[in-house]
């Protein structure tokens, strides 16, 4: 399974944002999480999902605004689950805390540890993190128009959306690299599904649970 673990940056001197990120992630993705998304200590939430495009799609929305530094651990959970994630454990948890320390000092704000399989998980760290550091250099008119695409428009609804000219939103696009992110995307969501399959099969049937038949949804 992926935990997510994302703790605020500088938030002895920002105001507390745990609150609106748990309310946004799931809105998003709530029907995805195998626990509702818990605020664990002070300034810190965790999430816990089976699914590799859901664990991907929760660090690049959590990143995004530089407020969070956030961990993915993947690994294990003990069973049966608990009605929360606070009340939880197991290796993925481990994995996810370590994780979350590391990414405080990294760039992107980013980092990922697995059970047992050190060089698969920094070869997947270093392909996330260089995605995040694609994202940080999109602009805000460039977001506005991946947003729409990811929405389902078409490039002249866009525009007209936006009140541009076709081509705007076509040098938009071009400049915030939308393309080369949409085709990174199914790669890290497979490569995260395949790690976390792959730790699953040598897992007693009290720790993995049903992790590795939904790893890939």
């Amino acid at each position: 399974m992926f935990v997510i673990t994302a703790d605020q940056v500088a938030s002895r001197r920002d105001a507390d944002r745990t609150g609106a990120l748990v309310q946004v992630l799931t809105e998003r993705y709530g029907d995805q999480l195998v626990l509702p998304a818990d605020q664990t200590a002070g300034d810190e939430i965790q999430l816990v999902t089976r699914s590799a495009a859901t664990a991907l799609a929760i660090v690049l929305d959590a990143t995004r605004t530089g407020r969070w530094s956030v961990g993915l651990g993947v690994g294990a959970i003990r069973m049966p689950l608990p009605d929360a994630a606070r009340k939880a454990s197991g290796s993925a948890f481990i994995a996810a805390r370590e994780a979350v320390g590391t990414a405080k000092r990294a760039d992107g704000r980013f980092a990922l540890r697995a059970e047992g399989d050190p060089r698969a998980a920094a070869d997947l760290e270093a392909l996330v993190r260089l995605l995040l550091l694609l994202r940080e250099r999109r602009t805000e008119p460039g977001w506005e128009v991946v947003e729409l695409m990811r929405a389902g428009h078409q490039q002249k609804e866009a525009a007209a959306l936006l009140d541009v000219s076709p081509a705007a939103v076509s040098a938009r696009l071009k400049a915030a690299m939308w393309r080369a992110e949409e085709e990174a995307r199914p790669v890290l969501e497979r490569l995260l599904a395949e790690l976390d399959a792959e730790l699953d099969s040598g897992l007693p049937t009290d720790l993995a649970g049903e992790s590795g038949t939904a790893a890939a949804e």
